[in-house]
Order: C-alpha cells, then structure tokens, then sequence
C-alpha cells in the first residue's frame, strides 16, 4: 500500500506504509539512536510527534513485550527508511509492521530519511501527515484539507495526556542489607519510564508513583524520603500549575532528581526561562559536560526544549551541566533546594548508561537527609 509524508512546508515524500493505514497529523522530528527503537516508541516523551529514524534499517532485532517504557505507544506516527520483515533475536516476538500495527499506529517507510533529516536540521522540526488515504501529488483538493489540519497543529495538554490516573506503589528488587527499610520515593509522573522506576527500586527505594498534579500534601501524606521528577512531553511552560506545585514541594527541603521534562520544571519554578530548540536532541548519543569534573558523558536525550542557563537567578542555583555541541544547559545543582536535575536520561532505555550514578547519588542524598541511615 502506497504512503505520502506532507509537511507543512508542502514537500512531499512517497513511500510504503508500515503499520496501520490511514491518516495522521503530527510534529515530525528525527532521533539518531541505531537501537532502541521500541523504547522510543513507547516513551511517553513523544507524545504528539512523528518520529523519524534516521538509521536506515529498522525492526532487525524484533519487538518484545519487556523492552516498552510505558503500556503504549504515545507517537503520532513512525518513518523509517526501512522497515525489517525478518528479524534475527532470540528475545524477538513480532516485526516492527505487526507491533505498530497492534497498536494502531500509522507509518510510513522507503522514503529518503537522510533527505528528511536534512531539511529538519536546516528550517527545524515543522509539522506533517503521514497517510495512505490518497495521493497527495494528484488530489489537491484533499491536499488542501489535509494541509489545514498540519499547519495549525500543535502539542497541548500532554502531561495530562500521559500522566497516570491512580498512583502505584512498586517495591524494592535489591540494594538493602539484611533488616535495612527501604527508602520511600515519591515519582512525580509527567510520562515516566519504566526504567526510572526499576533504577530506582534496585537500590533498596520503594517508589510512589504518582500523578503529575499531585501536591506537597500528597508527599506529606506518603512520608516520602525524596522526591524524583520524571521525564516528559510538551512545552514545559505550559504547566503552571504544576510548576508552582513543585516549588512548593521543593520549599520543603526534600531531597529530589529531576530529569528531562522534570529539570526544565524545576528550572522554571526557580524562575528561569526555556526556549524551543530548532530541532531538538534526540538520539543515543548527545555529548554532556559536567563543569565539576571537566568529564563528557555520551548520553540518551528526547527533549525539544532546553532551560536557558543565564536566566537561573544566582541565589537559587547555577548550571551544572552543557551540552558540549551546542552549549546549552543539561544540569542544574540548586543551592535554595536539596535538589539537583539533568536533561539527559540517566536511566537510558535505549542509550548509554554512562551517567546512571546520578540515581546513586540521589539516594546518597535521601540517606543523608535521614541521618546517615
């Protein structure tokens, strides 16, 4: 079956379809990791967005019901150059086509993706279609409908979207010493990983899982040891509310972690800006500096806003962290709050997991606000 990508900027792209057929809309972006392709599609951080991969081969080691970061799928859609049909895994269940398509996902694949990147790159991330419902090229009448529907399109209300509705509570797998009690980790939900959750339980933490809204209150009631912000979509801006809930939780001295869309959060409540980055960094292998050690850590990033580093009041904290190809803030250590973020990923799933120490040091924290316990 014939597929057509349609960008806002009227290129238009015609390939096979992958997955579902039929029509969807969406902010197309691109992410350079070679593997992890079902940990990005299940990454709550894309909601909205149609994701281009620009490794060209695609599915070659099969889909499986362990490796996904949430219960779904939250992409618009998926482009790929091409779509593998044979796996070779012994851990493979399914082929990329079968699994997008039990989970109704639209794609597209046997397009140019270096062509695509490359316009990306150049006049940043832009909206788009992907459809197999009529031939762009010979249908302008639809053509124009569809073209109404990309370029108003924008990525609203997804912390809402993505957030869990009821909290969860998941207990330590290892990490304690005989009659030693767990640590108790408030996870503020804001389209959390799984592998947050599991880095966290295997050293010795009972986590919380709960709702993005979810108040100083809600941690008062949990008697939780520290608190974790987790990663997320959209403009981070757009959550006042749950900006000012953080400052609140965080005037109460707890020790907290924040990473990604949770950094950004925290960044805000400290009265700094964000910006919308052209293209975003996106991928397996984003390089990041921190000033402490003068070290460089290859890390797994998904995010296409960054905290603007000289807006962070100096009494509050100061940035911890840049990003070594384009300079921008991947770290903040907070001197007002017992608190310090990242915007990378630590956890990894799928990338490097050259900076998951930073979960140590958090529970070193949460040990030393109990006393040394």
């Amino acid at each position: 079956m014939n597929a057509y990508l349609v960008l806002a900027n009227g290129m238009v792209f015609a390939g096979k379809s992958v997955g579902c057929p039929g029509t969807t809309v969406g902010e197309v972006v691109f992410a350079t990791g070679m593997v992890g392709f079902e940990e990005t599609l299940t990454d709550p951080s894309y909601y909205g967005q149609i994701i281009t991969q620009t490794y060209p081969l695609i599915g070659n080691y099969g889909m499986n019901s362990e490796d996904k970061e949430s219960g779904r799928v939250w992409a618009k859609g998926y482009i790929v150059r091409e779509a593998c049909t044979a796996p070779s895994n012994f851990r493979s269940e399914t082929t990329l086509d079968e699994f997008l398509k039990q989970n109704n996902v639209i794609g597209i694949e046997g397009i140019d993706t270096r062509h695509l990147t490359r316009t990306l790159r150049e006049s940043g991330v832009m909206n788009g279609a992907i459809t197999t419902e009529f031939d762009p090229n010979a249908d302008a009448e639809k053509l124009a409908a569809l073209m109404a529907e990309i370029k108003p399109y924008a990525v609203t209300g997804a912390v809402a979207a993505v957030t869990c509705k009821q909290p969860s509570t998941f207990e330590p797998t290892a990490g304690l010493a005989e009659g030693e009690q767990p640590l108790n980790v408030a996870l503020l939900d804001l389209g959390c990983k799984k592998n947050i959750v599991r880095c966290l339980c295997k050293r010795g933490c009972r986590v919380t899982v709960l709702p993005g809204t979810a108040t100083a209150a809600d941690l008062a009631v949990l008697h939780a040891d520290g608190l974790m912000l987790s990663n997320g979509p959209g403009d981070p801006a757009e959550n006042v509310q749950i900006i000012q809930n953080i400052r609140e939780m965080l005037d109460t001295g707890i020790p907290a972690f924040g990473i990604c869309l949770g950094h950004q959060l925290t960044a805000l409540a400290a009265g700094a800006r964000t910006t919308k980055l052209k293209y975003g960094h996106r991928g397996a292998n984003q390089p990041a500096t921190e000033f402490a050690t003068g070290r460089t850590f290859i890390t797994s990033q998904n995010h296409g806003y960054a905290v603007v580093g000289d807006t962070l009041p100096a009494d509050v904290g100061a940035v911890s962290h840049v990003n070594a190809n384009d300079k921008t803030c991947e770290g903040v250590a907070y001197t007002k709050w017992n608190c310090f973020t990242v915007q990378f990923h630590p956890e990894a799933s799928g990338g490097p997991k050259d900076t998951e120490y930073l979960f140590d040091r958090f529970v070193e924290r949460m040990k030393q606000a109990k006393g040394g316990l």
